[in-house]
């Protein structure tokens, strides 16, 4: 939000404190300055190689140079059409000033002006913006001659003076703007550009940022502002019939509206606002339109509420349209939309709206989108004599669904979407009703309409000195305490070492319970200043370290995966049935209510598919090796979806990479895929591990895949990816392998496991080859050498499969690497007789026989 310095000093003396120094202030106190704008105040000065404490931007006005001036005549110029000659003014002298502003060629040739105009003169010299120029550039004025006639000196527009972009016509200041007067003493300004975070909503407005000023420097804080624009109240003109006999106000659910308050007033002239004002709303980054609307963008930025007004004659007349002219009082009803309802808003943009939206209605259609834009037939116009203005409160989710929905992004809806205290609504409709009335003349009607079914509750806090030493590490009384929050207008009683703190109507960020004690506390730390708080050790104890097993033996398989090679990724968990579809085909998703983009419209029942979308855009690369472990939804009605926990593995390319020592390399394939596996569920300590074929996987090659079990239990697949289901994607010749398991079946399957101690009994290491026929697994025989063995024989490898017609038509070799191992010292004998042993029994289950 961007907060000018003048506006500030409406309601908080600042003298002796610099712009920096505000700033400053503000950032330590969480409102975080991210610019300063310098429009005609003095800049800071800095040192050779002086850090800026602050990005700036902007110049300083002259004060020698740039006065208010006044227009006295406007005359033609001898040799050109356009421009005219100015008999202007500057409280020491008469000048004549060449210039081509069209805001005031209408006067040219009509004789001395019966009311001077005040305008901002620049003399010969003078630095300023190039009103001509794109973008911000300096220039210098010099002395010229432009179509015959000399040139030193210019009236000014806001471009040229920093304040706007604003530069098609001269700035018509003030009638009691005084001549000769240095404009950087009149006018000078700067603007702080303030990040607003979410808990800071309510400082959205430029009593906020003083308020908290006056709480950050004790200084007292003016509640009604200046006199320009607080003496309204007392002067406007009143009309003699109540708002309460014209209008009533039907609320159809509080949840959406907790309060809705209107006020009136007749016999206005549309016009352009007082300069100062327009000024104001340009340096606070609004377009001034007019003064009615004007002032609701101005009590808007001033005190935190958004407004809206109605065309009353307008809603008249839709009341005429109706049949109902017996009945004298507009009925404005607030409601949620239909689905497929439509209105035309301000933009002239025709809307189709939801449920979700919120709408301001009459009895005849809707008026507008609550809290977001109004709608373009109850508009002010140049013909408006009476405006019926609106103040409400507006549920922020409600608010913000709708300008995303919309794209719709306001300064109303910002503040709204955040949260504007119920309280406020009255606040800003007489605040909105007061300046219509000074800047147009018009008469406020009495009284307000005022429905209120939905008040908040306004927090009671206890805050104990204990509280404030154990949580923030300094030592404050009871008193000093309240007279911290008071500054805030919290409403405090003290009660010997505690302080009962009534949180402020204008609040919505402070909660109850630990919550609102922790709310109060940081804004006790606030306003002492986070500065001034020591460094100080934890006084209490640490809490006790309590694990989480499932995320440490997830990271732990982390930890293994990325050992091996294989490198870890992180995909979105949104997709579209049409890119998971190119894998695996699921029937139903859960979908997204509001998705980023159509392609990410469901939640991913795939993990394997997520993760070959990242492969596809690295297929390029010479060798890709990626895992990725998260989890897929699964629909459940009713409910909220199953996310089961996965891993994914993807391996494609060369097995090993080009280098000067590699001329050429295999491409990865099943074995490799399974060797990695291997070792991660070894790592995990995992037992009766077994691999079968499979053929129930649809992506996957028929004749190179396996299911993984585990005592029996399938955990996972993995294999080649199957030829068809690759040429959906954008791969390379290599082949794809893939692997997919399911984390919470493994992790149930992890042993609990204590140290076990190393032998102090050497191993007797023993290879044999045996000779079976084709169709028998190599698993089964590995089962039955472990059986026979018994708990001597402590390891079992298949290193080497032979096949050729030496051994017989139909025959394979399988040599296998063991491992025995006795409470004692094996003798040659003993080994010899388990292996006799073993083989008889591959003899008799399977027919093998020991290959010589």
């Amino acid at each position: 939000m961007k907060i000018p310095i003048s506006w500030l000093r409406d309601y908080i003396d600042l003298d002796g404190l610099s712009v920096e120094d505000i700033a400053r202030k503000l950032t330590l106190a969480g409102l975080e300055v991210d610019e300063i704008k310098y429009a005609g105040l003095p800049m800071p000065e800095y040192k050779d190689g002086e850090k800026h404490e602050f990005k700036t931007s902007g110049i300083a006005w002259d004060k020698e140079k740039l006065v208010v001036a006044e227009i006295r005549e406007v005359k033609a110029h001898p040799n050109a059409d356009r421009l005219t000659l100015l008999d202007l003014f500057d409280g020491k002298e008469s000048q004549t000033v060449l210039t081509g502003a069209p805001n005031i060629f209408h006067l040219k040739g009509t004789g001395k002006l019966d009311k001077p105009i005040k305008a901002a003169y620049a003399k010969e010299g003078t630095t300023l913006y190039d009103g001509h120029a794109e973008g911000l550039q300096l220039m210098t004025l010099k002395r010229t001659k432009i179509r015959g006639v000399e040139s030193y000196s210019m009236v000014c527009s806001e471009k040229e003076l920093g304040i706007s972009e604003e530069h098609d016509g001269i700035i018509l200041l003030d009638d009691d703007a005084p001549v000769g007067t240095p404009l950087a003493d009149y006018m000078g300004d700067a603007v702080l550009d303030i990040s607003i975070v979410p808990n800071m909503a309510r400082n959205a407005n430029v009593i906020g940022i003083a308020r908290e000023l006056a709480a950050l420097t004790g200084r007292e804080m003016r509640k009604h502002g200046n006199t320009e624009t607080g003496k309204q109240v007392k002067n406007a003109v009143r009309s003699p019939q109540s708002v309460v006999d014209l209008v009533e106000i039907e609320i159809t659910n509080p949840e959406l509206n907790p309060r809705f308050v209107m006020g009136m007033i007749r016999d206005i002239e549309i016009k352009p606002s007082p300069y100062r004002i327009q000024r104001r709303l340009r340096l606070a980054g609004m377009r001034p339109i007019n003064n009615i609307v004007d002032a609701t963008n101005y009590t808007m930025l001033d005190i935190g509420q958004p407004l809206h007004a109605f065309d009353y004659d307008v809603l008249v007349g839709r009341v005429g349209q109706i049949g109902n002219l017996s009945n004298r009082k507009i009925k404005i009803i607030t409601r949620a939309a239909k689905d497929g309802e439509k209105i035309k808003t301000l933009d002239g943009t025709e809307r189709e709206l939801t449920s979700t939206n919120v709408l301001v209605c009459d009895e005849k259609s809707s008026l507008a989108m609550a809290g977001v834009m109004g709608g373009e037939e109850s508009e002010v116009t140049a013909k408006t004599r009476t405006i019926l203005l609106e103040g409400a409160s507006w549920n922020p989710i409600a608010t913000r669904k709708t300008a995303q929905q919309h794209n719709l992004p306001s300064e109303a809806s910002f503040r709204f979407s955040r949260g504007v205290h119920p309280a406020m609504a009255e606040q800003g409709v007489k605040r909105g009703l007061e300046l219509m009335a000074e800047w147009s003349g018009g008469q406020i009607a009495p009284d307000l309409v005022d429905v209120y079914p939905l008040k908040p509750k306004d927090p009671t806090i206890t805050v104990t000195t204990k509280d404030v030493k154990r949580l923030l590490g300094i030592d404050l009384t009871a008193k000093q305490i309240a007279d911290l929050l008071t500054r805030l207008e919290f409403e405090c009683k003290v009660e010997k070492d505690s302080v009962k703190a009534k949180t402020p109507p204008h609040r919505l960020d402070i909660g109850e319970g630990v919550v609102g004690l922790a709310d109060v506390l940081e804004e006790v730390a606030r306003v002492y200043g986070y500065d001034r708080i020591p460094e100080t050790r934890m006084s209490d104890s640490l809490p006790p370290q309590i694990g989480n097993p499932k995320h440490e033996w997830e990271e732990h398989a982390r930890d293994i995966l990325t050992s091996l090679g294989v490198q870890e990724v992180v995909s979105y968990r949104m997709t579209s049935p049409e890119r998971e579809g190119r894998l695996v085909a699921h029937d139903e998703y859960v979908a997204l209510a509001n998705p980023i983009a159509p392609e990410r419209r469901v939640m991913r029942r795939s993990l394997l598919a997520s993760l070959l979308e990242n492969v596809e855009k690295n297929a390029r690369a010479e060798s890709i090796a990626m895992f990725e472990i998260g989890s897929v939804f699964e629909p459940n009605k009713n409910n909220l979806p199953n996310e089961p926990r996965k891993l994914a593995i993807a391996m494609t390319g060369l097995r090993t990479q080009s280098a000067w020592d590699v001329k050429d390399s295999a491409s990865f394939d099943f074995f490799d895929m399974k060797g990695r596996l291997e070792l991660l569920l070894s790592g995990l300590r995992l037992s009766g591990i077994s691999y079968t074929p499979t053929d129930g996987v649809t992506y996957l090659h028929p004749s190179k895949a396996a299911e993984v079990k585990v005592n029996g239990q399938t955990v996972g697949v993995f294999g080649e990816l199957h030829p068809l289901v690759k040429e959906k994607y954008d791969f390379e010749d290599s082949p794809v392998i893939v692997a997919e398991f399911d984390l919470d079946a493994l992790q149930s399957a992890a042993p609990s496991y204590g140290i076990t101690p190393v032998s102090e009994f050497p191993p007797v290491l023993e290879d044999i080859a045996i000779i079976v026929d084709e169709s028998v697994a190599a698993e089964r025989v590995e089962g039955l050498i472990r059986q026979t063995g018994g708990k001597t024989v402590t390891r079992v490898r298949l290193f080497d499969v032979y096949r050729d017609e030496k051994i017989g038509a139909g025959k394979k070799s399988l040599a296998y690497s063991l491992t025995y191992q006795s409470e004692k010292t094996m003798t040659d004998a003993e080994a010899a007789a388990i292996r006799t042993k073993i083989v008889k029994r591959l003899e008799f289950e399977v027919g093998a026989k020991l290959r010589s």
